[in-house]
């Protein structure tokens, strides 16, 4: 489903990033782990279209990305649950909601039942304002708003980051039964060992910018991943 061939990133005269390759299949949960700042949300930020790449191609259906601003990589079929949320404040939950049609055509400017099969609490909170949700709701919203948008690659940034455990174990529930419907590719950035080892088929681990260990689940032993991702 996503291709990330070789990609490399700068920030000014800085380089984040050095030759990244890996693959997200459609049905599966595709990890990418590391310690704080090796260049993990700076990835994401390229492949959803918010910071532009310095080479390599993001390939999607066999299709080459050239370069796409946000709203493109979102018509393209990414969408991106950034790191913090990014729930607007003063909007209510269905005003939130509601801005996933952007891409949209309009005769699909509607929220499908199945968000609320997913996040009932979105449905009680409807009126409510993002800004007043407490952070495990703000980031149910996030992700729904992300749904609204009906991806092929969803890309998660570190989701379960001060979040109480319940609703953590909510998020998981609802990633594993998004997998499982086998029509879109998750990649997941998530600090979340235990979490991530859970949920994940393939693993993805970046060491200083550039991919020190990669495998699928049953390839890849949870002590050598551990030792890649540990500070």
């Amino acid at each position: 489903m996503l291709d990330v061939r070789d990609l490399t990133l700068h920030y000014g005269q800085s380089q984040i990033l050095h030759g990244i390759s890996f693959s997200a299949e459609k049905g599966k949960v595709t990890a990418v782990m590391g310690t704080n700042g090796v260049g993990k949300t700076s990835l994401l930020k390229a492949i959803a279209g918010r910071h532009p790449y310095t080479g390599g191609d993001i390939v999607l259906d066999g299709q080459k990305l050239d370069h796409l601003s946000a709203h493109g990589a979102a018509q393209a079929g990414i969408a991106y649950v950034p790191q913090g949320r990014e729930v607007f404040p003063l909007m209510t939950v269905e005003e939130n909601l509601m801005t996933g049609f952007a891409c949209l055509p309009k005769a699909d400017h509607k929220i499908p039942d199945h968000i609320w099969d997913l996040f009932p609490i979105l449905k009680d909170f409807l009126h409510r304002r993002g800004g007043d949700l407490s952070g495990g709701q703000q980031q149910q919203l996030a992700i729904a708003r992300a749904l609204i948008t009906r991806p092929k690659v969803l890309l998660l940034d570190e989701p379960t980051e001060g979040i109480q455990p319940n609703i953590i174990q909510q998020i998981g529930r609802v990633i594993a039964q998004l997998r499982d419907q086998g029509d879109m590719a998750i990649v997941l950035v998530e600090q979340y060992f235990d979490f991530t080892w859970g949920l994940a088929d393939s693993f993805t681990a970046i060491t200083r910018g550039a991919v020190s260990l990669q495998g699928k689940q049953g390839e890849v032993t949870k002590e050598a991943l551990l030792e890649k991702v540990s500070i």
